[in-house]
């Protein structure tokens, strides 16, 4: 029997405030000293009152809108009552019945085929803390407790790896491009929950859902979303059913793992949060932040091919982050050459930067002198390879590259009578090649125009150098 994976994704991706979701606190607490970052509220002290963050209410509706998602005008605030460690007041203050969003949708590519997904909700929670497990003990760090979450709930539309993946992907691309958050996988800013179930191809209900919890990397997502496909596929073609559970993903052991049954729904014992209150969300409210909404990845990669010419590929990397975007066409504005733009950024800039470790946004280099750059190779004014050679320095100076090839005389000679003297030395130096190239293996001109431009210590302009040869030699 042939089967048909239906999935559905929880994600969770913390919010880029300054402070907490109910206190104070700040929200910068990657790689922080254990506790440091902590107060009454965020750990849970009887009587400590929560006060809402409203840069994360902001930013959670302006995520909503980009995900098409509806915004009522009433929601609020419930408690979800459950018992962990690093979860010191016993409940989390999360969103039940009257979320701040829902009903949307995203638009994404997959092998260059536009998919949408259903967006259920967009709602809004605080996270718990964090538990480090040292040999025999269990530490629990709370820098992390109350950082403010977007809890993201897809419908179960997906039916393939490839379809998560993507659509992750871009999730991603958007949060970045919003500013509403990092994202960073690797540091837990984005974590991903799905549910899998398989079904016989054709048939309408679904089959029972297994749960993977925790993700944090698209390549962990991809193997465990196969991993479970086979597990589930082998179990059904046994004649067994399929257990409703959580599972975890041992990424070092490629391999799945049991946690605990779900065979019934959770009893959170949800019930109104009683020491905040609702939230009510204007229409004139929803427009103003809906009027800050930037161009989102998809149709920016779809502009940049249209209107810049470009590929595809390049198109995608280039509309990734909101700092790339705006820095090629900064540098495609000011060369007037948005193909050679786009070339130099994507594998030449890109490149160093991440050898480096840094991002866009920390980029020495800025977007006007690289406009500068490729300029003076569109207009012939130095080559290729000597603004290869020169952007090294340029880099670790962010120098201005019309100032430094004036000032050194680097400018390409395209003076005629000049590289007409340098090719003939080059030709009377040269009669086997020359013999070669006449009897039809013109590549060999390659040869004769670097010895040319050796002559002229890379100053004569290239293609002038190719014409001027065949010229002479082929009349």
């Amino acid at each position: 029997m042939e089967y048909e994976m239906v999935a559905g994704l929880e994600i969770h991706a913390r919010v880029k405030s300054q402070t907490k979701m109910f206190c104070s606190c700040s929200n910068d607490t990657f790689g922080k000293s254990p506790n440091t970052h902590i107060c009454p509220v965020c750990t849970g002290f009887p009587g400590a009152l929560p006060v809402v963050n409203k840069e994360a209410i902001h930013f959670g509706i302006l995520t909503a809108l980009a995900l098409n998602c509806t915004i009522p005008s009433f929601s609020k605030f419930d408690r979800k009552s459950y018992f962990y460690p690093d979860l010191p007041s016993g409940f989390q203050i999360s969103q039940f019945d009257q979320p701040v969003s829902e009903h949307g949708s995203v638009s994404f590519l997959v092998k260059g085929e536009k998919r949408s997904i259903r967006i259920n909700r967009l709602h809004l929670e605080n996270d718990a803390g964090k538990m480090v497990h040292e040999g025999e003990h269990s530490l629990v760090d709370l820098n992390r407790a109350g950082s403010p979450l977007m809890e993201m709930v897809t419908e179960a539309d997906f039916r393939s790896p490839e379809e998560i993946v993507a659509f992750l992907k871009e999730l991603q691309k958007i949060l970045r491009t919003l500013g509403s958050s990092y994202a960073d996988m690797e540091k837990g800013q984005m974590r991903c929950d799905v549910n899998i179930s398989l079904r016989p191809k054709g048939q309408e209900e679904f089959g029972t859902k297994a749960e993977i919890k925790n993700m944090n990397s698209f390549g962990n997502i991809e193997k465990a979303v196969r991993s479970e496909v086979i597990r589930q596929r082998k179990i059904l073609e046994s004649g067994e059913k399929v257990k409703q559970e959580t599972r975890g993903w041992d990424a070092d052991k490629g391999v799945s793992h049991g946690q605990r049954s779900k065979e019934e729904a959770a009893d959170y014992r949800y019930f109104p949060e009683p020491d905040l209150p609702p939230l009510t969300i204007t229409t004139e409210d929803v427009e103003a932040i809906r009027k800050t909404l930037p161009e989102l990845p998809t149709a920016k990669q779809e502009r940049f091919v249209s209107e810049y010419k470009i590929d595809t590929e390049k198109a995608e990397i280039l509309a990734t982050d909101r700092s790339i975007s705006e820095y090629f066409e900064t540098a495609a504005r000011i060369s007037k050459s948005p193909k050679r733009s786009a070339n130099w950024i994507c594998s030449d800039l890109l490149g160093v930067l991440k050898e480096s470790g840094q991002g866009m946004e920390k980029c020495p280099f800025s977007a006007e002198n690289m406009g500068k750059l490729v300029g003076l190779i569109e207009k012939g004014v130095i080559s290729g390879k000597m603004a290869k050679d020169l952007f090294p320095e340029l880099l670790e100076k962010n120098a201005n590259p019309e100032k430094i090839v004036e000032e050194r005389g680097l400018a390409q000679s395209t003076d005629t009578g000049e590289i007409e003297s340098w090719c003939n030395e080059v030709i009377a130096e040269n009669e086997n090649i020359v013999q070669t190239i006449r009897e039809g293996k013109d590549r060999a001109i390659g040869a004769l125009v670097g010895q040319v431009m050796k002559k002229s210590r890379g100053q004569a302009n290239p293609q002038m150098v190719n014409d001027i040869l065949k010229k002479k030699i082929m009349g």
